[in-house]
């Protein structure tokens, strides 16, 4: 099943990929917003294979790793693996590539910029409304899951007699993974060596520090809510200084990190000779789910198939960094399509697991242990207790690289929205951005993660589908092909509005008072109501199109 899922999308890259491209009429000898708009700040043209392995690492948080393994206990591994391999190539990659396409096309313009260029002022700031509650909670679930990782200590760990703190230890890794990212951002930046001998140095040194943190893990011990401000402190400093000092450097170390990590799940796949321990489909109903496999599949997989954060990704930090048009194709289309092996890889690893000994366990600890019994295949099963660590600190930093992405994306946002540019504006969009998650993580509690979760893969979803919405008007506009844009978005529109209108309904029926539930609810609503004048909206506007078209033709 592994070898027909990476032929299909070998074949959805060369082959679908390339014709998607076509339709936007790449042309290298277009000048790239990177270029014209050259700060080396935010706008810096960037290596293609250096940008991939930011784009990558920036994309590929929590969902496809957490999604799938949640799914596939939910429903089985067959409906899983059927919408991770057909969304991906179909709908997602679509996606990605076609923000970072229009985006580029747009003066590198975050797509909120573009719905108000497109459709209206009013229009744009609605989607901007929509993208910053869905930063949020990005930062506020990603947060909580990251500080986790910090503190609490793999349950598979809890019975072996260990010289270190595992979650110290992922701590030290991460602390550390970021330090020598600006280290390296500083060589590059001063002393201009190359590529290859940066990375001869830099990535065996960030192995190593994974490997150091089991010696060091006593350093950095504290609370779940402490590490969770830490780390809002952290992410509003780091969006708010050049991305040539950490955003590339570090985007490009962890590339590294999830190259290995998706060698050890092919390694794991193929030679571990395990077989399938999960049921293949369980059924259309979840007992504690708020509904059928229809619409919750889709949206507990989530980033697996299809993402609108990728589509933020893509229009707030890669467009500027894109040096010629050719290379939309391999880094907007390629990006995602790696990002459905890593899907693949979690599902795979929960697969053959029994139903009875992951009971409990979180969605990071199945995948940490996973990663590690396939590591201990080339390292020896005498270094479980490290190669599960590693496990962790992998997931923490997929999770990490997403956070400070994040909020410089909210950053940019708010500076569009209110006009103010320079420090000022900087500053302003950051605290704007930062501080409403900090609140929300002081005042719900550590473990909160899983009641934003299905949420946020349904707001996260029908971004995507408001993201292609907007693209598909843009390209009526100019007369282009649209079917593969307006397909997938009609799909992902209908199914993340009924995931809403359920959430909303069970969050009401859970609510004691002013609590979370209620909040989720309000939510909930006004993401519906948001998303639903945006379609109002844009048939409108392409109504107009095909009018005034009609009447140039007579």
């Amino acid at each position: 099943m592994a070898v027909i899922f990476i032929c299909f999308i070998t074949f959805g890259y060369f082959a679908y990929g390339r014709w998607v491209a076509k339709q936007f009429d790449l042309n290298d000898h277009n000048s790239t917003p990177a270029h014209t708009h050259r700060d080396n700040k935010d706008y810096v043209p960037t290596n293609p294979f250096y940008l991939f392995a930011q784009h990558f690492s920036a994309i590929a948080a929590a969902g496809p790793i957490a999604g799938p393994i949640v799914a596939c206990q939910q429903f089985g591994w067959l409906p899983s693996l059927l919408w991770i391999s057909i969304g991906v190539v179909f709908i997602g990659a679509v996606h990605d590539f076609s923000t970072l396409a229009c985006s580029v096309r747009h003066h590198a313009h975050s797509i909120a910029d573009i719905t108000k260029e497109q459709l209206g002022s009013r229009a744009g700031k609605a989607m901007m409304l929509f993208i910053w509650i869905a930063l949020i909670y990005i930062i506020v679930a990603f947060t909580d899951i990251t500080a986790s990782s910090f503190v609490t200590s793999p349950e598979e760990l809890q019975n072996l007699k260990l010289n270190f703190h595992p979650g110290g230890a992922v701590a030290w890794a991460a602390l550390s993974y970021l330090l020598l990212s600006l280290i390296l951002g500083l060589v590059e930046r001063f002393l201009k060596t190359p590529l290859w001998l940066n990375t001869l140095i830099f990535v065996p040194a960030t192995f190593a520090l994974c490997w150091a943190g089991t010696y060091f893990s006593h350093w950095f011990q504290f609370s779940q809510t402490s590490w969770g401000l830490l780390i809002c402190l952290y992410c509003a400093i780091a969006s708010l200084i050049p991305v040539w000092l950490l955003l590339q450097p570090r985007g490009y170390l962890g590339g590294y990190i999830l190259y290995t990590v998706l060698i050890l799940g092919l390694v794991g796949i193929f030679f571990s000779g395990k077989p399938i321990l999960q049921p293949a489909f369980t059924g259309f109903h979840f007992d504690k789910m708020l509904g059928s496999m229809f619409p919750f599949l889709f949206v507990t997989i989530a980033c697996g198939a299809c993402s609108g954060f990728h589509g933020l990704v893509c229009s707030g930090t890669t467009s500027k960094q894109i040096d010629k048009e050719s290379h939309l194709h391999p880094v907007g289309f390629g990006a995602m399509l790696a990002e459905g092996v890593v899907a693949l890889i979690s599902l795979s690893i929960v697969m053959m697991m029994a139903p009875s000994e992951i009971v409990g366990l979180k969605p990071g600890s199945i995948y940490g242990r996973g990663i590690g019994e396939f590591l201990t295949l080339i390292i020896g099963s005498e270094h479980l207790p490290f190669a599960i660590t590693f496990g962790a600190m992998a997931f923490s930093t997929f999770v990490f690289d997403t956070l400070d992405v994040s909020t410089r994306l909210g950053r940019y946002l708010i500076e569009e929205l209110t006009g103010i540019s320079g420090i000022l504006g900087s500053v302003l969009g950051t605290l704007l951005t930062i501080l409403p998650a900090a609140f929300i993580l002081i005042n719900t509690g550590p473990g909160m993660w899983s009641q934003f979760w299905t949420l946020f893969g349904a707001a996260n979803q029908l971004l995507a589908a408001l993201s292609l919405l907007v693209i598909s008007a843009w390209l009526h506009q100019n007369g282009k092909r649209l079917a593969f844009t307006f397909i997938p978005m009609t799909f992902v529109l209908i199914t993340t509005l009924v995931a809403l209108i359920q959430l909303t309904r069970g969050n009401l029926a859970q609510s004691k008072g002013f609590d979370l539930p209620l909040l989720n609810s309000f939510l909930s609503l006004g993401l519906i109501l948001l998303s639903l004048y945006l379609v109002f909206v844009t048939i409108l506007k392409m109504k107009k199109t095909s009018l005034n078209s009609t009447q140039g033709q007579r």
